[in-house]
């Protein structure tokens, strides 16, 4: 079926409006009219083909993983959603779904890799994969989630990639009650860190290097706001934290924030900078800590995110644009010119695209 999108046609033109095609749902597919639509940073990248030498874009590039709206169809084999339900879909669309990390419900880890859901090879179209800029899209129901109907959906769509990130790593290292936890950076990632790490019961210290998002930081519910660039700030809180995230993607030093952590603390990669940061051996030594990465989560864990939200009231800082909006949206998201997530009402690409 023909769909209106906004699409990249190479990394160095703007995006624009675009037809492309979408399947008819087999049995056990979804069709979704999408809603809304959050701007990854990542979007960014993979438009300009920034990340060309681990991830190269294929065009036309139609970005968008974080997706919500309202399902019109349904395959003749699908039990989990009927039309009308409100759903999700994050970053992935497909694995393998019978390797050892698929069967442990880890499909983010698939050994023959996620199909993600744009900018992949697409086994249905023999194509690549299209994402959320766009009127519609097409899921198997395994890949698709389930979205409470009181939620507030323009601002639940940064969950599906912002949220699960974040998340993730902390149940994965059992942030909780009692735990000294530590977030670098307040932006997309990090307002999120910051909000699951309160909602989880742990001692939250936000680390930036810019003084005016102290308050902001706190409002987010952060104990403490520490800024980074001050090393009279940073000391009280050596050798203390039982685990950092660092959401940050600029080039930083992570040995100063490994010198927070206790015997056995573990400092964990969310943020993709673009050159390697390098570490101290005597970082990690002394006494014992873990660096450490972490992917998005698997289907399972992202709808325990999405119902662990819906019970909390936790959803994201965002900014509404219309898609004619989205290249200036890029320029500022440059600048972290927002506080803390664009998100696409896709009813101006049905007015107006």
């Amino acid at each position: 079926m023909s769909t209106k999108a906004f699409a990249a046609q190479s990394a160095t033109s703007p995006l624009a409006p675009a037809s492309i095609t979408r399947r008819e749902p087999l049995p056990t597919d979804v069709q979704i009219d999408i809603l809304y639509c959050g701007v990854c940073h990542s979007d960014l990248h993979q438009a300009r083909d920034e990340w060309h030498n681990y991830a190269p874009t294929t065009f036309p590039c139609v970005p968008g993983h974080e997706i919500v709206g309202r399902v019109t169809k349904v395959g003749t084999r699908v039990t989990k959603f009927k039309v009308g339900d409100f759903a999700a879909v994050g970053c992935m669309v497909d694995s393998c779904q019978s390797c050892p990390n698929c069967a442990k419900r880890l499909e983010q880890y698939c050994h023959q890799f996620p199909t993600f859901t744009y900018n992949s090879p697409d086994k249905h179209s023999g194509s690549h994969t299209l994402g959320g800029y766009s009127e519609q899209i097409v899921v198997d129901e395994a890949f698709t989630l389930k979205v409470s109907d009181k939620a507030n959906l323009a601002a639940t769509a940064p969950l599906l990639c912002a949220g699960i990130t974040t998340y993730s790593p902390m149940r994965h290292w059992k942030v909780g009650p009692g735990k000294k936890v530590g977030i670098v950076g307040l932006g997309g990632l990090g307002h999120m860190g910051v909000k699951f790490a309160k909602a989880l019961g742990a001692q939250v210290v936000l680390f930036t290097t810019s003084p005016g998002k102290v308050a902001d930081g706190k409002r987010l519910g952060a104990h403490e706001v520490v800024v980074s660039s001050d090393p009279n700030a940073m000391t009280p809180h050596l050798h203390s934290f039982d685990f950092i995230l660092d959401c940050v993607s600029a080039e930083h030093d992570l040995n100063s924030y490994l010198a927070l952590l206790k015997l056995d603390g573990t400092l964990c990669l969310v943020g993709a900078p673009e050159k390697p940061l390098p570490v101290a051996a005597f970082s990690l030594l002394l006494p014992r800590k873990s660096l450490a990465g972490s992917g998005i989560g698997g289907i399972a864990e992202t709808q325990e995110m999405l119902d662990f939200c819906d019970q909390h009231g936790i959803v994201s800082d965002i900014e509404l644009i219309p898609i004619q909006k989205i290249n200036e949206a890029y320029s500022r998201l440059l600048k972290g010119d927002v506080k803390y997530r664009f998100v696409i009402d896709m009813a101006s690409l049905k007015s107006g695209g």
